[in-house]
């Protein structure tokens, strides 16, 4: 208590830090603008690639009204959709992500990723299907809301601060609350914890510090929701709306006031350079990608080399052994693939089967 005390002070005293990357999309006329960006045209505070079939607006949507009222320094917010043509890559989860397009060193060091959060009476999100929102690839540190995988009972109206799957934090994720958010990460001694506030209230720590394998380039961030199928729910005609406000990025001091002491010039970086992208994945998730530039410039978790010839997607089983120091992978999580340097053995019963070479999962026999 001491220590979580002193931590509250020292950052509390400080008005802010240096913002690395800014997302508060005070650069965009409107979620039109995300279709500027490509692999050959990497523009743009946001790379926009894992979404449905429709058009931007089905999915992205800027507005003044969109924004936490205290977030002063963001000119409007994003309304992320996700219904049901928000299905990426023949996947079987519905969601629409927003990556961070900057070079900016996001992911070493002390850093803080800030936004808000919030749901409204309309299309708000089903707590009966577990939503994994604003997660890295490799799920270190996220937010999710709903029923857990796995979990009892028939629902559960909860949003969740997660570590490495578990559970650390937990609110009532009520109609027209903003809530306040800044993952604190420590990549240097691989440890997360948790600010958060409601409204206008300043940020305070609330849970943390956990160890966590903080295994990140920064690119692999997304900003949006991917809400696992559960209970046959693929042809269910039903939207949701999440709402976010003044998502950025920033290292040295912790700025706890929401929307002050933050000014929208910042050290983003925009490159026209084409790059390989990461793919997602997760415990849950399943990501495949086949685009690709043609050079590297990004090395993350999960490497993917694109070709502009799609790659035929076969089916292939096989069976890796663990040694003892070795991770195993849990179900639906990628177990290998090119340039793949995460678990390759999956728990039992599960086995490590090939979707295409650049992406195996952990599925059932």
């Amino acid at each position: 208590m001491l220590r979580l005390a002193l931590l509250q002070t020292l950052a509390g005293s400080a008005l802010a830090g240096t913002v690395l990357w800014d997302g508060r999309f005070n650069d965009l006329s409107s979620s039109t603008d995300l279709n500027n960006w490509s692999w050959s045209n990497q523009v743009g505070p946001y790379q926009y690639y894992i979404h449905g079939s429709g058009a931007v607006t089905r999915y992205v949507n800027l507005s003044p009204s969109y924004k936490n009222p205290a977030d002063t320094a963001s000119n409007q917010g994003v309304k992320i959709s996700i219904d049901s043509t928000s299905y990426w890559n023949g996947q079987n989860m519905r969601r629409t992500e927003l990556i961070p397009q900057t070079s900016a060193a996001i992911a070493s060091g002390h850093v803080y990723y800030h936004f808000s959060v919030k749901r409204t009476g309309t299309n708000a999100p089903r707590a009966d299907l577990e939503h994994q929102v604003n997660f890295f690839e490799s799920h270190f540190t996220e937010l999710k809301y709903g029923l857990l995988s796995g979990a009892s009972g028939s629902s559960d109206p909860t949003l969740k601060w997660c570590v490495s799957g578990q559970t650390k934090w937990s609110t009532s994720f009520d109609a027209d609350v903003w809530h306040n958010v800044a993952y604190d990460i420590d990549f240097s001694t691989q440890q997360v914890s948790f600010w958060h506030s409601t409204g206008s209230n300043p940020l305070v720590l609330t849970a943390g510090p956990f160890g966590a394998s903080t295994q990140s380039n920064g690119a692999d961030w997304h900003l949006g929701v991917l809400r696992l199928p559960m209970n046959s729910d693929l042809n269910s005609p039903d939207v949701e709306d999440w709402y976010f406000s003044g998502v950025y990025v920033e290292s040295g001091s912790l700025n706890t006031q929401i929307g002050s002491g933050v000014t929208p010039t910042t050290t983003t970086s925009r490159t026209t350079t084409t790059a390989s992208r990461t793919t997602t994945t997760s415990s849950r998730t399943t990501t495949t990608s086949s685009r690709t530039p043609t050079t590297t410039s990004r090395t993350t978790l999960t490497t993917t080399t694109r070709t502009t010839t799609p790659v035929t997607t076969t089916t292939r089983s096989t069976t890796t052994s663990a040694g003892p120091s070795q991770p195993l992978q849990t179900q639906w999580g990628q177990c290998g693939g090119v340039g793949w340097t995460g678990p390759t053995a999956c728990v039992s019963p599960l086995i490590c089967k090939q979707l295409n070479a650049y992406y195996y999962q952990c599925l059932s026999s």
